[in-house]
């Protein structure tokens, strides 16, 4: 039996309700606070994974500091904290633990928390973006349109996440718009691709301005608060939302019908997985950076595997490679807690042939 452990914490304070709903009457910095003082701890024990060629266990690791905290508290605190999960999960006999969401983001993406351990240590991002590319090629052509004519922007295209998915779609895409807040590394990742962008590459800091034109979005960044609002989407636009905590509002669901929102990396495990812990994903799912730890314990890759800023396209070949022959799938589209259905799909369609419709009369 393969061993793996994943660390997770809460998005934000809000999410301390999924924990006991009594906790939602407690004020926001009580329970900061209380955060701050709360050491890691094992969450549940996972069972049930199982492919053609191995079977696998292991658990979730809780590190009790919200997605803000550990931006804002000092880095050596928050670094502590995580390294803190890193050695329970060793305890327990994991043989590679994996970083979720914040963790895999504060101070050198994982690279000191592996200096730091005496196992494996990867940030899963190598499958996020191989899983979050897979759904947007297939949001993409069941709306009907083609990644060769069709404008690309990425949200956060500095980031580890957002560089690898512009070095990929640049191949494919006619137009892409890189966007972040700093132009630096934009303009030398623009550079660096230079020779071989199947289309226009452009850069920008206005994430605004970034998104009128596009046809398809991924959004991957960082930030803490919502970026992407219902009027910021022109009619008919796929958005890949990648991020946690999300980068797009809410309301872009309930007020924009003409607007496709899929979640990335949402998979399918093979075996009878019982994760023991409600994350909110249908049974049997999960997280694609979740998979990545499970694929490399299933696989005996016992190695860092994902860390640090740069992605390569090698390492996402790779993990996508591993990830088919242990019977790891796309599991559909999400958005917002839900399955998205191919009537949802047709409907919105329907809305966008209709405003278009509308505008030529």
């Amino acid at each position: 039996m393969e061993k793996f452990a994943f660390i997770i914490h809460p998005l934000s304070i809000h999410d301390m309700a999924h924990v006991s709903p009594v906790l939602k009457f407690i004020p926001d910095s009580w329970l900061e606070s209380a955060l701050k003082l709360k050491k890691p701890f094992q969450v549940s024990h996972i069972t049930g994974i199982k492919s053609p060629y191995a079977e696998a266990e292991g658990w979730f690791i809780g590190c009790p500091l919200t997605s803000k905290q550990m931006v804002e508290l000092p880095e050596e605190f928050v670094m502590d904290r995580i390294i803190e999960s890193g050695k329970i999960a060793q305890e327990l006999g994991a043989k590679v633990v994996g970083l979720g969401a914040f963790t895999s983001i504060v101070g050198d993406a994982g690279i000191t928390v592996a200096k730091n351990l005496d196992i494996a240590v990867t940030s899963g991002n190598s499958y996020t973006v191989a899983t979050a590319l897979e759904g947007t090629r297939e949001a993409v052509r069941l709306m009907g349109k083609d990644l060769a004519t069709a404008h690309v922007t990425i949200v956060g295209a500095s980031g580890s996440i957002g560089a690898a998915c512009t070095r990929i779609l640049a191949r494919e895409a006619k137009d892409i718009t890189m966007v972040a807040r700093h132009l630096q590394p934009l303009e030398e990742l623009a550079q660096e691709l230079s020779g071989s962008v199947a289309g226009k590459l452009t850069v920008s800091n206005d994430i605004k301005h970034s998104l009128k034109d596009a046809d398809v979005v991924i959004a991957v960044t960082s930030a803490v608060d919502f970026l992407i609002e219902p009027e910021d989407l022109k009619a008919g636009a796929i958005v890949c939302d990648v991020a946690r905590p999300r980068n797009v509002s809410r309301e872009v669901a309930s007020k924009r019908k003409d607007v496709l929102v899929i979640e990335g990396g949402v998979i399918k495990v093979p075996g009878n997985v019982d994760f023991h812990f409600d994350f909110g994903f249908p049974p049997q799912t999960s997280f694609a950076c979740m998979a990545e730890t499970m694929i490399l314990a299933l696989e005996k890759r016992y190695e860092n595997f994902t860390l640090g800023r740069k992605l390569t396209i090698e390492q996402i070949d790779t993990i996508s490679q591993l990830a088919r022959k242990h019977d790891f799938s796309l599991a559909g589209f999400r958005n917002f807690e839900r399955a998205v259905t191919d009537e949802e799909i047709a409907h919105i369609q329907g809305f966008v042939e209709q405003e278009l419709a509308m505008r030529n009369i």
